[in-house]
């Protein structure tokens, strides 16, 4: 079973994202904390099921197995199997996003390039540990808008990396820096997807020349 920590869904947690997408992924949301346990203990499961059979291998049998569940259970927080990688989807957001704000408040960076360098660190991080996040990603192979149904999954990634650089490096907000970086997160997303099939840990050069193009990029943008 995978360890619980930084990322696992607790109650409130649970209900922001049954807030999300319409009512999505939870069915109902736990109210008591054994009730939340077990969701967890799902959301686990459905992590390492997907880096050991990929989304189309998943099944809610599998899981509420792999789980030490009853289907029944399963059936009681999600409707189906694609309800279930959405929440370790959101939980992976979640987590990437505190990691990169920890990082960035405890990092004495002088430029926002090393922010970005920062970043990319601890996306290629979560690729090597984070149970399911190789295989999921932000969701795409499930559906391109699986974290907000009015916006794509990249879009989502642009604004929350969007809100932490201004905040951090009081850049200037506006279209031109939303529009430079869709273009980096696109960009670095292609190119880290490369080093993981170079390599099993990331192919090292293919990252460096990730952060070197995507920081040449920037710079036109940012200044």
């Amino acid at each position: 079973m995978a360890v619980q920590g930084e990322g696992a869904v607790t109650v409130a947690q649970g209900r922001q994202a049954a807030g999300r997408r319409g009512g999505a992924p939870l069915r109902r949301v736990p109210v008591q904390e054994r009730s939340a346990a077990r969701v967890r203990r799902m959301l686990d499961a459905c992590a390492e099921l997907v880096d050991e059979l990929g989304y189309d291998g998943l099944s809610t049998t599998l899981l509420a197995e792999r789980a030490g569940v009853a289907i029944g259970s399963v059936y009681q927080f999600f409707p189906d199997k694609r309800a279930v990688v959405q929440a370790v989807t959101v939980r992976n957001l979640e987590t990437y996003l505190q990691r990169i704000d920890r990082r960035l408040a405890e990092g004495d960076f002088a430029h926002w390039w090393e922010g970005v360098d920062a970043v990319i660190d601890e996306y290629v991080e979560m690729q090597r540990g984070t149970p399911g996040f190789r295989g999921l990603h932000f969701g795409d192979i499930v559906d391109t808008r699986l974290l907000d149904e009015t916006r794509e999954n990249n879009e989502v990634i642009v604004g929350k990396l969007r809100d932490l650089l201004i905040e951090r490096f009081a850049l200037t907000g506006g279209e031109r820096l939303d529009f430079a970086l869709a273009i980096a997160v696109e960009t670095g997303d292609a190119l880290i997807k490369l080093a993981f099939r170079r390599a099993p840990d990331g192919d090292p050069a293919v990252i460096d020349e990730a952060k070197a193009l995507i920081r040449q990029y920037l710079a036109g943008y940012v200044g």
